[in-house]
């Protein structure tokens, strides 16, 4: 007996490579549930079929030679269980998820898996100021320059402003809290992005507590900073904005100040001209593996996650 295999079946025999194709690009905007209720399969089939779309994706994108990276972690679970996601820059596509935690073992998997020929073609490495990802970044491809997302650096500005905010609610008592309770969404968020009664709100709450306004002010004024083409320039702002600092009692802020301070050379590497790359394609990333983890709510496998993620970004079969 002779067994014939035909390029147009699917791994599951029963169905052609068209209809698995068919089936993974219903999955791009579906839950596999909801897929396998329209064509009338098992859950477990159009599972099956999805995997084999995805993994085809991959195969045609080919293995990535990435100039420009962006490293960050996702929690997969509770109790702070994370995978690390790399993220061609310039192609604007995940390229590696992997790792156990985000530890410098976990790190340097990615840099196994890349190869030492191809890691010395990266020559700009996007991450937060997590200290594992820059040593073994700076070991594994010393050619490489850090720098330090803008979002991450703002998140952490962020925090410091509600840490003022918290300080003055339990600072005041009795009815001088009113201004202050239940908005701190009101405090945190971009003027632009409020609507008007959250406009009105945030001027009587700046109106009323001066040591807020103050903070409110300088935390809307450091976003310049990404505006400099020059570090010469860039610094002589920061050191301005450091110096406003004073005799503000604004404690939270210095500490960030500080941390700002150490991490200088990987906030300055912005100012120039080649490392002008989109620093919002990380954090937008992230939205959209989370989008993908609440449709998968439930979902146990990892190997399915990894390519969901692997292949949100490439073009459809």
């Amino acid at each position: 007996m002779k067994r014939e295999r035909l390029d147009f079946l699917a791994d599951n025999p029963l169905y052609t490579k068209r209809f698995a194709w068919y089936v993974g690009r219903r999955c791009r905007s579906a839950t596999i549930k909801d897929v396998a209720r329209e064509l009338k399969l098992d859950w477990h089939t159009v599972k099956e079929l999805e995997m084999q779309y995805m993994r085809a994706q991959l195969e045609r994108a080919g293995k990535p030679v990435p100039k420009v990276i962006g490293i960050d972690e996702i929690s997969v679970r509770k109790r702070h269980t994370y995978r690390i996601v790399v993220s061609d820059l310039i192609r604007e596509r995940p390229i590696w998820f992997g790792g156990a935690d985000r530890s410098e073992a976990s790190m340097r998997q990615f840099y196994d898996w890349l190869g030492k020929t191809k890691a010395k073609r990266i020559r700009l490495a996007v991450m937060d100021m997590w200290k594992p990802f820059r040593n073994v970044t700076q070991e594994r491809s010393p050619q490489t320059a850090i720098l330090f997302d803008k979002f991450h650096v703002l998140r952490h500005l962020n925090e410091a402003l509600d840490q003022v905010r918290k300080r003055e609610y339990a600072r005041l008592k009795g009815r001088e809290r009113r201004y202050i309770k239940g908005q701190k969404y009101t405090l945190l968020s971009a003027r632009e992005n409020l609507t008007l009664d959250g406009r009105r709100a945030l001027k009587v709450l700046l109106a009323a507590n001066k040591r807020l306004n103050t903070a409110y002010l300088l935390k809307e004024s450091f976003g310049q900073l990404w505006s400099y083409e020059r570090a010469a320039w860039a610094r002589r702002f920061f050191e301005n904005w450091r110096a406003s600092l004073k005799w503000q009692r604004l404690a939270p802020y210095e500490k960030f100040a500080e941390m700002i301070d150490r991490h200088w050379d990987g906030i300055a590497a912005y100012c120039e001209p080649e490392n002008k790359v989109s620093l919002g394609f990380v954090e937008g990333l992230n939205n959209k593996i989370r989008v993908l983890q609440r449709r998968a709510y439930g979902l146990r496998d990892e190997e399915y996650l990894r390519l969901k993620v692997l292949t949100c970004m490439l073009p459809a079969i």
